[in-house]
C-alpha cells in the first residue's frame, strides 16, 4: 500500500496559517525564517553541517548538494508521519495524510490544505471522518470531493499495526479498507467498493474517467479500474504478487506501479502464507508499466531493493520513483528518474534517509513529496513541495 506504514518501518529502521501562493513563495523568505530560529531549541533547523554548507549553495537550506532539478523549495509540516500529498485537477489545494499526534488523531486520517500553506503552528481541515484508519486519498475532476480507502465501516478504533513478522517487515492488507467518496467538508457521498477484503490505493486518470486501485478479491493483489462512479470494474493485471501504488500517465493511456513478483518456490510460499495473514512484504519490488487495460505489461525497473511510489512527469516520457537500491544498510532512499524505456536513470534527491511520495502539480511545475530532511536528526517525515526545473 502506498501508506505511512512503510514509512514508520523505515523509521523504525532508522532510528493563524501561512496562506503564501506557492506560486509566488520567496526562498529567501524561508532562508530568513530558518536564520531566525538557528539559535533556538526548534526540532526543524539544520541538523547537519552539510545541511547548513547548502544554504550557500543553493540560497535554500532545505535543498541539498546536487539536487539540480529543485529552484526552489518549502516546507509544508512538522511534526509527525505525513505522506502522500496529491493536487487537486486544478492545483489549487492537496489531500495528504496525517498521523501527527498534535493534530488529535491515533492513526493515519486525511487532511485538506490549499496550495501555499504551511502549518508549522497551525492545524490543517481534517476531511476524513477521525475513525479507524485511512490511506490513499485523490481528488475527484470537479475539485469538490475526494476518495479515499478507510476502516471505518468495521471499526472506531485504529487498527493494530503489525511491523514485522519473523524478524522482516511486512505491511498489514486490511481486509476492513474499502473506497469512498467525500466533499471537501468530510461528508461521505458515495461508497465505491463493498467487495469482501482488501480494496485501497486509489487513484483517478488526469482525463477524469477512470480510478485504478488494488484489490485481492481474486485471491491476491492486483490491479483493478472502475468508471469514476463505481461502475465497470475490471481486472487488469494476472501474474501473482502484490500490484500496487499505480498512477495514470498524463494522457491517461499508461500505468506505472510497483510490484513484488515472488519467482522461487519459496518466496512463492511465503508470499502465500503471509496474504492469507494480511500481510506483505514490502522489501523487494520493482517497477512496471502497462497500458491502461493492462495490455503490454513490461518490467521497467531491474535494480533490486525497494523500488516504490512511480509517478509519470508531465511529459509522459519519464517516471519518479523512490528506491534504496543503492543502498547496504536498507537506507536511504532517495528519488530518482528514469525514461520509460528503462533507459537514463539519473539521482534526484540526496539525503541520508528518506525521500519518498513525489508527485507533481497537473501544471508540471512543482514536485510535493515526503522526507526526513530538516527534522533535527528526529523521526518526523514532513511534506515538502520543490520547484522543480529540467
Amino acid at each position: 500500500m502506498r501508506t505511512l506504514l512503510f514509512l514508520i518501518a523505515i523509521i523504525c529502521f532508522i532510528s493563524c496559517k501561512d496562506t503564501t501562493n506557492s506560486e509566488n513563495f520567496d526562498g529567501n523568505a524561508i532562508v530568513n525564517d530558518f536564520d531566525n530560529n538557528q539559535n533556538s531549541t526548534s526540532p526543524n533547523k539544520p541538523s547537519t553541517k552539510e545541511e547548513v554548507n547548502n544554504k550557500a549553495t543553493n540560497n535554500n537550506p532545505l535543498i541539498m548538494k546536487g539536487e539540480n532539478h529543485f529552484k526552489d523549495m518549502y516546507q509544508v509540516t512538522f511534526g509527525g508521519d505525513n505522506a502522500e500529498a496529491y493536487w487537486s485537477f486544478d492545483d489549487k489545494q492537496l489531500i495528504f495524510q496525517s498521523n501527527y499526534a498534535d493534530w488529535d488523531v491515533g492513526c493515519d486520517q486525511m487532511f485538506l490544505m490549499n496550495n501555499g500553506d504551511s502549518f508549522r503552528e497551525s492545524v490543517p481541515q481534517m476531511v476524513s471522518t477521525g475513525k479507524g484508519r485511512t490511506t490513499c486519498a485523490y481528488f475527484l475532476p470537479d475539485n469538490k470531493h475526494i476518495i479515499y480507502a478507510s476502516t471505518h465501516l468495521v471499526m472506531d478504533e485504529c487498527p493494530d499495526t503489525p511491523l514485522k513478522e519473523n524478524g522482516k517487515y511486512v505491511w498489514p492488507i486490511y481486509d476492513s479498507y474499502d473506497i469512498f467518496v467525500a466533499d471537501l467538508d468530510g461528508n461521505i457521498t458515495a461508497q465505491l467498493t463493498d467487495e469482501k477484503g482488501y480494496d485501497a490505493e486509489p487513484t483517478v486518470s488526469p482525463q477524469g474517467d477512470k480510478i485504478v486501485f488494488t484489490s485481492d478479491r481474486s485471491g491476491d493483489l492486483e490491479l483493478y479500474t472502475m468508471d469514476i462512479d463505481g461502475s465497470n470494474v475490471k481486472q487488469i493485471t494476472f501474474e501473482l504478487g502484490y500490484d500496487g501504488g499505480a498512477f495514470f500517465s498524463p494522457d491517461g493511456t499508461q500505468l506505472i506501479f510497483r510490484s513484488s513478483r515472488p519467482k522461487t518456490e519459496a518466496e512463492i510460499k511465503e508470499y502465500k502464507d503471509l496474504l492469507k495473514v494480511g500481510l506483505v512484504q514490502p522489501t523487494e519490488m520493482e517497477l512496471y508499466i502497462c497500458n491502461a487495460d493492462g495490455s503490454d505489461l513490461r518490467q521497467l525497473t531491474q535494480l533490486g531493493n525497494a523500488n516504490w511510489s512511480p509517478f509519470f512527469l508531465p511529459d509522459g516520457k519519464r517516471v519518479l520513483f523512490s528506491s534504496n537500491f543503492e543502498s547496504e544498510r536498507g537506507f536511504p532512499f532517495n528519488l530518482y528518474m528514469i525514461n520509460t524505456d528503462g533507459t537514463g536513470l539519473e539521482r534526484i534527491t540526496h539525503g541520508e534517509t528518506f525521500d519518498a511520495f513525489p508527485v507533481f502539480s497537473n501544471n508540471g511545475k512543482y514536485l510535493a513529496f515526503s522526507s526526513n530532511r530538516n527534522n533535527g536528526g528526529g523521526r518526523d517525515t514532513n511534506l515538502f513541495i520543490a520547484e522543480w526545473k529540467d
